[in-house]
C-alpha cells in the first residue's frame, strides 16, 4: 500500500512540478481565470452570431476574421517576440484585448450590436492575438527553463481545457439569467488577472536569452531554420493539416446542438463541457510524462481522427457527449505534444519565430478550415463536416507514421552498413569508422548547431 502511495505521490509531483517556480505559478493561476473568460466570450459570441443571422456560413466568417490575422501577423509577432521583452509585450497585448472585450460587451448590452460590428472586433482581436500568441508560447521556457518546459506546456493545456469546462458552464448560466453581454464584460475583467500577474513577476528570475538585434532577412531565416530541421518540420506540417480541418469545434458544436439534436444554448454548453472534461484528462496525462515523443504525437493524431469520425455518427445526445470526452483527450494530447516538441527542438534565438509558425498553422489556418467546414455543414449538414475533419486528421497521422517509419528504416540501414564495414578484415580502425558514421547520423537528426544557426541568421 505504501509503495502504491509513493508511486502516486511521485506521479503527482511530476504532473505539477513546474508550479514550484514562482513566476510560472503566478502566470498559471492568472491564465486559469483568463482562459475561462475567453471560453465564456467564445460561447457567447458564437451564439450571438447565430441569434442575429441563423447562418452557419456567417458564423464561419466570424471565426475566420478572428483567426485570419494570425496567418499574416503571426510571423511578425514571432520576430517581435525574439527582439523584445516578452513580458512587456504580453502586458500590451492583454491590455488591447481587454478594451476590445469591453467594447463588445457595451455594444451588446445597449442593444446596438450588429453583425458587421462583431466582424470588426473579431478581426482586431485576431491582430492582437497574432502578436500575443508567439510571445506567450515562447515565454513559457523563460519562466521554467528547458527541463520543465514540457510539463509547463502540458499544464497550460490543462488550464485551457479546465476552463473549457468552467467557462461555458458559467456562460450558459449568465446567458440565461443575465444576458450575452455579461460574458463579454466578465472576460474583459479576466484579462486583468494576467496583467497583474505579469507585473508582479520577478524579472531577475526569468531565463531570458539575448534579444535578437535588428537586421534584414531574419524572418526568412526563421522559415529556413524550420524547413531544414526535420524535428520542427514534421510536427508543424501535421499541425497545419489538423489545425485546418480537424479543429473547427467552435463551428461544429453549436451546429450539432442546433441542427443535429434540435436543442439550444444549454446543449451547446454541455457539448463543450464534455469535450473539456476529456481534454483536462489528456492534459494531465501529458503533464505526467517526462518527455514528449514522436510516437506519442502519431498515436494522438490517429486517435483524434478516429474518435472524431465516430462522433460524427452518434445517433443520440448522450452518446455524443460520451464520445466527446475521449475526443477532447486526444485533441489536447496532440496540441501539447506538438508544442513541447517544437519548443525543445528549437534554439533560444529562434524560438519566438518557431512558435509564431505554430500559431500560424494552428490558429492562422482556421479561416480556411472554418470556411471549408462551414460550407460543408451548410450544404450537407454538420455530421458530414464533422466526419470530413476526422478523416483528414486520421490520414495526417497515418502519413506521419509512414514518414517516421521510413526514417527509422534508413537509420537502421545506416547502422547495418557500419557493422558490415567493421567486419571487413582490411579495415584498420573499425571503432573510428563507427564513431564517424554515428556522429554524422546524430548531426543529421539534431537541430542545427549554434554555428549553423548563426549562418542561417546572417
Amino acid at each position: 500500500m505504501s509503495r502504491t502511495l509513493d508511486r502516486v505521490g511521485r506521479a503527482v509531483g511530476r504532473t505539477f512540478h513546474s508550479l514550484r517556480v514562482r513566476n510560472y505559478r503566478l502566470y498559471f493561476f492568472a491564465q486559469a481565470v483568463s482562459q475561462s473568460g475567453t471560453w465564456m466570450q467564445s460561447v457567447a459570441q458564437g451564439w450571438l452570431v447565430l441569434h442575429l443571422t441563423g447562418s452557419a456560413l456567417l458564423l464561419s466568417v466570424t471565426v475566420a476574421l478572428q483567426f485570419g490575422p494570425v496567418l499574416f501577423i503571426g510571423p511578425w509577432g514571432g520576430l517581435l517576440a525574439d527582439r523584445t521583452d516578452k513580458r512587456k509585450l504580453l502586458i500590451a497585448t492583454q491590455t488591447i484585448m481587454t478594451v476590445l472585450a469591453v467594447v463588445l460587451g457595451v455594444l451588446t448590452v445597449t442593444g446596438v450590436v450588429r453583425v458587421w460590428m462583431i466582424f470588426v472586433l473579431a478581426a482586431l482581436n485576431g491582430v492582437a492575438n497574432g502578436l500575443d500568441n508567439p510571445a506567450r508560447q515562447s515565454f513559457v521556457i523563460e519562466m521554467v527553463g528547458p527541463d520543465d518546459v514540457a510539463n509547463a506546456v502540458a499544464l497550460n493545456s490543462v488550464v485551457v481545457n479546465a476552463s473549457r469546462v468552467i467557462g461555458p458552464a458559467i456562460a450558459g448560466v449568465l446567458i440565461v439569467t443575465v444576458g450575452l453581454a455579461s460574458c463579454f464584460l466578465v472576460n474583459a475583467g479576466s484579462y486583468l488577472f494576467v496583467i497583474v500577474a505579469l507585473v508582479a513577476m520577478r524579472p531577475s528570475e526569468l531565463r531570458r536569452g539575448r534579444p535578437l538585434s535588428r537586421k534584414g532577412g531574419q524572418l526568412r531565416a526563421g522559415f529556413a531554420y524550420v524547413w531544414h530541421t526535420p524535428e520542427l518540420r514534421v510536427p508543424l506540417t501535421m499541425m497545419a493539416l489538423v489545425g485546418t480541418l480537424g479543429y473547427n469545434f467552435s463551428i461544429l458544436l453549436p451546429l450539432m446542438a442546433r441542427v443535429a439534436f434540435h436543442r439550444g444554448a444549454g446543449t451547446y454548453g454541455a457539448l463543450v463541457v464534455a469535450m473539456g472534461v476529456g481534454a483536462l484528462a489528456g492534459g494531465l496525462y501529458a503533464a505526467a510524462r517526462a518527455r514528449p515523443s514522436r510516437r506519442l504525437l502519431v498515436g494522438a493524431t490517429l486517435g483524434f481522427g478516429a474518435v472524431t469520425m465516430v462522433g460524427a455518427v452518434m445517433p443520440t445526445l448522450n452518446w455524443e457527449l460520451a464520445v466527446l470526452v475521449p475526443l477532447g483527450a486526444f485533441s489536447v494530447l496532440f496540441v501539447a505534444t506538438t508544442n513541447s516538441l517544437l519548443q525543445l527542438n528549437s534554439a533560444a534565438a529562434m524560438r519566438g519565430r518557431v512558435m509564431s509558425l505554430w500559431a500560424v498553422v494552428f490558429l492562422g489556418s482556421t479561416p480556411f478550415g472554418s470556411l471549408t467546414i462551414g460550407g460543408l455543414a451548410d450544404l450537407y449538414g454538420p455530421r458530414v463536416a464533422f466526419a470530413a475533419g476526422g478523416a483528414a486528421t486520421f490520414l495526417t497521422g497515418a502519413g506521419a507514421f509512414v514518414v517516421l517509419r521510413r526514417r527509422r528504416l534508413r537509420a537502421a540501414a545506416a547502422a547495418g552498413e557500419v557493422r558490415a564495414r567493421v567486419c571487413l578484415p582490411d579495415d584498420p580502425e573499425p571503432d573510428a569508422v563507427i564513431g564517424d558514421l554515428e556522429a554524422a547520423r546524430r548531426d543529421e537528426l539534431r537541430p542545427p548547431s549554434p554555428a549553423r544557426r548563426a549562418q542561417v541568421d546572417s
